[in-house]
């Protein structure tokens, strides 16, 4: 019997780490005042961005919990972008012009990961776009309107 070459824990993980990295990527493409110097800059800073995600990003979650809850959760993208502003303080190859350019980059990345994300089908995020008129019942004794969230 063939045994797997990764688990899945393992895949799970380099799918995660390539979608922050493409993420990343475009981000420094599309938002000025975030750059690498060279490709490794780039591959290390995402993994430490995915590590500190991992294990500050939730504590920081808890700790501005009334921030967040006040906000609708638009404080989460503060968060994000403090988090690049650290990677860039400890990966010296990889440059953040100051916290408006992070903050720009932080929306960027939370988008394309949240597109990556759904149509890999990786982690738990899920977007979910219907088309369509919803068919109803003729005689008009069905259950009524349906509210899908």
């Amino acid at each position: 019997m063939l045994r797997p070459v990764m688990g899945p824990r393992l895949k799970d993980f380099l799918q995660r780490w390539v979608i922050t990295t493409v993420a990343v990527l475009v981000a420094t493409h599309v938002v000025r005042g975030i750059d690498y110097d060279h490709w490794a800059a780039l591959l290390v800073a995402t993994l430490l961005l995915g590590l500190l995600n991992a294990f500050l990003r939730p504590v920081l979650m808890v700790l501005s919990l009334p921030l967040l809850i006040v906000t609708l959760g638009l404080f989460s993208l503060v968060i994000n972008a403090l988090l690049l502003l650290l990677v860039a303080e400890l990966v010296k190859s990889f440059h953040v012009a100051g916290f408006w350019p992070a903050f720009w980059a932080s929306l960027v990345i939370s988008v394309i990961s949240v597109l990556l994300n759904s149509i890999t089908g990786t982690g738990s995020t899920r977007l979910t776009v219907r088309r369509g008129r919803i068919k109803r019942p003729k005689d008009g004794d069905g259950p009524g309107p349906v509210i899908d969230v």
